[in-house]
């Protein structure tokens, strides 16, 4: 990410533990872009590069369908660094 050390700290990762919200150096982060997720990190840790090209549906609250529902990502073209919103699904 191209983020400083100080901006990256103050993040809060999807799916971490309330104790331990932030991003950790030995992890690998994409930023979520749009959508319900919104500047949250996404830990792509161990991903291989077609579990990145695939995208996600991650479990959120937020979005369109409410608890349930699920706010799509797919990696931008050319920076697998970021992950831009594509819609909601139930």
């Amino acid at each position: 990410m191209d983020r400083n050390d100080d901006q990256m700290s103050s993040r809060r990762v999807y799916g971490a533990e309330l104790d331990h919200p932030g991003p950790r150096s030995d992890r690998r982060y994409a930023e979520l872009v749009g959508g319900p997720l919104d500047g949250l990190l996404l830990d792509t840790t161990g991903w291989t590069a077609d579990e990145i090209q695939t995208g996600v549906a991650l479990q959120t609250e937020l979005g369109q369908f409410g608890p349930g529902g699920r706010a799509m990502y797919d990696p931008r073209p050319g920076n697998t660094a970021r992950f831009d919103w594509t819609g909601d699904t139930p």
